[in-house]
């Protein structure tokens, strides 16, 4: 049943909700999510991450101009697929980042989604990954079987992992961001989740909290604000823009990313604008690839 909560957030997707749950609509939610509710860790730069109750996520997104990060979004999105009638389950994942040689391994500081795969005009299928709630991660679900997938700027691999049987392995190629995960199929719950959002939503040495990030990603590939720094990333290259002043900066964030400066209010804005000028400065003097983005 989709309630008010739930045709709300299709609305911000720019769909109704007379949506059957078929493979092509997932790809349409899939595609909307991704171009139009930015992935975000706004709120951890003042301090009050939210909290992971996937309803209260999908709350959030319906009733404002806001995103989150992956156990919001692909929380969120659980809750609004089951209610168009998908079969959707939720999993632990370890997310390795391109600059530390961390094993593979599946420690929970990413979620993702499987929907058991819907009728599709083209025959039956299997299992299909669901994920929202990376920076650089899919515009479309991928087929869960072994194989790559080109998507833009972004190719992924899928294939078993080493690291738990019947667990998969994704691997980022080219390198963009995170180096790859380690994805468990064993059914999670949000409670599993629960530590490593506090660490990552509050530790002084989180690449979350050091340095304010945003994100949202296309067809085409992804716009990415680190700090004071825009960048547009496509198959032709980056483009780069400083935004050096608080106008500057929230501009960018209402048109490129949708979120409205609105939403911090005043004292939330002055609060912001000076936490991620200071962490850019200091993101700054350590080098850029100091920090990179991960789940």
């Amino acid at each position: 049943m989709v309630d008010v909560i739930m045709r709300k957030y299709l609305e911000r997707l720019g769909l109704d909700g007379n949506l059957t749950p078929t493979v092509e609509n997932l790809r349409r939610i899939h595609r909307a999510h991704v171009e139009k509710i930015p992935y975000e860790t706004l709120d951890f730069q003042l301090g009050r991450a939210p909290g992971i109750n996937p309803a209260e996520s999908a709350e959030r997104l319906a009733n404002s101009s806001r995103g989150g990060y992956c156990f919001h979004l692909n929380g969120a999105l659980a809750q609004l697929l089951t209610a168009l009638g998908y079969q959707v389950r939720t999993h632990r994942a370890g997310v390795q980042k391109v600059d530390e040689p961390v094993p593979p391994g599946i420690n929970g500081n990413h979620m993702v989604l499987t929907v058991a795969g819907p009728p599709s005009p083209d025959g039956p299928g299997g299992g299909l990954l669901v994920d929202v709630g990376l920076g650089f991660a899919f515009h479309e679900p991928l087929p869960l079987r072994a194989g790559r997938a080109e998507q833009g700027a972004f190719g992924y691999e899928l294939g078993p992992s080493s690291v738990e049987a019947g667990a998969w392995r994704l691997d980022h190629r080219p390198l963009r961001g995170f180096a790859g995960a380690d994805i468990s199929l064993a059914p999670a719950r949000p409670e599993d989740f629960a530590e490593e959002h506090v660490r990552l939503s509050t530790a002084p040495d989180s690449d979350f909290v050091r340095l304010a990030r945003v994100q949202r990603r296309d067809a085409d590939g992804t716009d990415l604000l680190l700090g004071c720094v825009l960048t547009r990333i496509t198959v032709a290259g980056d483009e780069r823009t400083g935004l050096d002043t608080a106008t500057d900066w929230f501009d960018a964030l209402w048109s490129t990313f949708g979120i409205h400066p609105d939403e911090f209010g005043a004292e939330g804005r002055d609060r912001l604008w000076g936490t991620v000028r200071a962490g850019h400065e200091e993101w700054r003097r350590s080098g850029p690839e100091a920090v990179t983005a991960t789940g």
